[in-house]
C-alpha cells in the first residue's frame, strides 16, 4: 500500500483541503404544490482531508450553475478551502471547460467558476482518471450517506 497524499497527513484547518463528490438522484416532493410533482434533487457530498468530517449540500440539478451555487453555501459555512479535488464527473469538467473558456473571453467575469475561484484563492484540482484508490475518501462517504438516507427514508418521498 503506498503513501498517504501530503494532504492527508499534514495537520490543517478543517475543509481547507477537500473532496467533492456527487451522489443521486433522489425524489422529493414540494409541500407547496397542489398534485405534488416529483422531482430530482442530487446530494454534494464535501469530505475533509484531515479529519474526514462529511458536508453535505442538496443541489436541484447537475449544470455549473447549480454546482457554483453549492460552493458559495458550503464556502459560506465552512470558510474557504485551499484545495478542492473532484474526480471527472460531467459536472466538473464542464465547469472546467467554462473556466477555461470564460477566462480567455472575459478576465474579470465573476459568474463563472473560473472567476470565482480565482477571486476567492482557491486550487482545484482533478484526480487521476484511472486509480480508484485515489478517490476512495470521498467514495465511501457516498456510499455511507446512500446507505443511511435509503434506510431512513425507505423508498419514501422527501417533502
Amino acid at each position: 500500500m503506498g503513501n498517504l497524499p501530503r494532504d492527508r497527513v499534514v495537520p490543517d484547518y478543517p475543509f481547507n483541503c477537500s473532496g467533492v463528490d456527487f451522489c443521486g438522484p433522489f425524489m422529493i416532493r414540494y409541500k407547496n404544490q397542489r398534485k405534488g410533482i416529483l422531482h430530482k434533487i442530487y446530494i454534494c457530498v464535501f469530505v475533509c482531508f484531515v479529519s474526514k468530517a462529511i458536508h453535505i449540500e442538496i443541489v436541484s440539478d447537475l449544470t455549473s450553475d447549480a454546482f457554483i451555487a453549492t460552493l458559495k453555501r458550503f464556502f459560506s459555512r465552512r470558510g474557504k478551502c485551499a484545495k478542492l479535488y473532484s474526480d471527472n464527473g460531467k459536472t466538473f469538467v464542464g465547469a472546467n471547460k467554462e473556466l477555461k473558456r470564460f477566462l480567455k473571453l472575459i478576465e474579470d467575469s465573476d459568474d463563472n467558476l473560473a472567476g470565482f475561484l480565482s477571486a476567492e484563492g482557491i486550487e482545484w484540482k482533478f484526480i487521476p482518471p484511472r486509480p480508484p484508490s485515489f478517490v476512495g475518501l470521498w467514495e465511501a462517504s457516498v456510499k455511507s450517506i446512500k446507505y443511511h438516507l435509503r434506510r431512513v427514508v425507505s423508498g419514501s418521498n422527501l417533502t
